[in-house]
């Protein structure tokens, strides 16, 4: 532009090319390129190249994200359940005849907002029905029963631990797996829990798998010295459901009452995520020393769980349970 500019007020266009390092021709085509009717300089102004056009066009990448998006390969004729760039591509490539590259695949995805993730697991038993009655009728019912009496409502569940599980990744020399030192004894404990929306955490660990008889013993540990009455929201295992535990919650004529949860439908229970959060950051992340007992490790790591309330509180807001109101 400055160029033309030099070139329009006299000065010899050889010149004017010499003074930019350029070639006299140069100068003639900048000159030609803002000469004609309505050009102007605005002709010379830089513009952003197009590159090459995508293969695909806005409405066929909507088609794409439909087909990926909530579904699974195995839906539309896959023979595999997860989605992989490979896929994709198989996709892309049978219902548009359109053949791109992986690295296109993945640039697709990205532009469409799609990213590689763990996909929860749900069981094919669970029922939507029943989940979503529990959450817009029977809680709502169980809580307004609480709260007219003075109660508390607590969910219960129970998990195992052992001292040579390793969760999570760490960072090393590709090709170098690194080794996390761990014992050579394998050990394990189990525990059981309760925890309130307004941060209560009541815990108990014991060997071994759980029974109706063992349930009954637990159930009297975490009642001992309660003033009021429990609103217990259990699961469906086997043990919950003796008779042995039955006769027990009678006898107690109504300062303990249990209420199941719709079944394979654990994401409803917020103690899972208790457990979430005690095995990732405990003995999974910082193995035992020589001569620790898991028991002890996990004994604490509980009771810090448990002098903590706004941790407790902190699980509820999780959207698996949201629908749970601070009681």
């Amino acid at each position: 532009m400055v160029a033309v500019q030099r070139m329009n007020e006299g000065e010899n266009p050889a010149d004017v090319a010499a003074s930019f390092g350029m070639h006299r021709s140069w100068a003639y085509r900048c000159r030609a390129m803002a000469s004609g009717r309505g050009r102007g300089l605005r002709a010379l102004r830089s513009t952003q190249g197009t590159g090459r056009p995508r293969k695909l066009d806005a409405k066929q990448e909507r088609q794409v994200f439909r087909w990926i998006n909530g579904k699974r390969p195995d839906q539309l004729g896959f023979d595999f359940g997860l989605w992989t760039r490979q896929i994709v591509q198989e996709l892309v490539q049978s219902r548009f005849e359109v053949c791109l590259s992986l690295a296109s695949i993945g640039a697709l995805l990205a532009r469409l907002g799609l990213t590689a993730q763990k996909p929860l697991q749900r069981a094919y038993q669970r029922d939507p029905e029943a989940v979503a009655k529990w959450k817009t009728e029977t809680f709502p019912a169980l809580a307004a029963q609480a709260q007219a009496s003075g109660a508390e409502i607590l969910f219960w569940d129970e998990s195992g631990f052992r001292a040579d599980a390793v969760h999570g990744k760490t960072w090393a020399k590709k090709g170098c797996t690194p080794v996390v030192d761990r014992p050579g004894q394998r050990q394990s404990i189990s525990a059981a829990s309760a925890v309130s929306a307004k941060g209560a955490f009541w815990y108990a660990t014991y060997k071994g798998g759980l029974t109706g008889e063992l349930f009954v013993d637990l159930l009297k540990q975490m009642m001992r010295g309660r003033k009021k009455s429990v609103h217990l929201v259990v699961d469906g295992l086997p043990a919950h459901k003796k008779a042995i535990v039955k006769e027990y919650i009678a006898s107690t004529g109504g300062k303990l009452t249990l209420h199941f949860l719709p079944g394979y439908a654990p994401d409803l229970n917020p103690d899972e995520l208790v457990w979430s959060h005690a095995k990732r950051t405990g003995v999974a992340r910082s193995p035992l020393k020589a001569g620790e007992k898991l028991e002890c490790r996990v004994d604490v790591q509980l009771q810090s769980i448990a002098n903590d309330p706004s941790l407790v509180r902190s699980f509820f807001r999780h959207p698996s349970v949201s629908y749970i109101s601070d009681l």
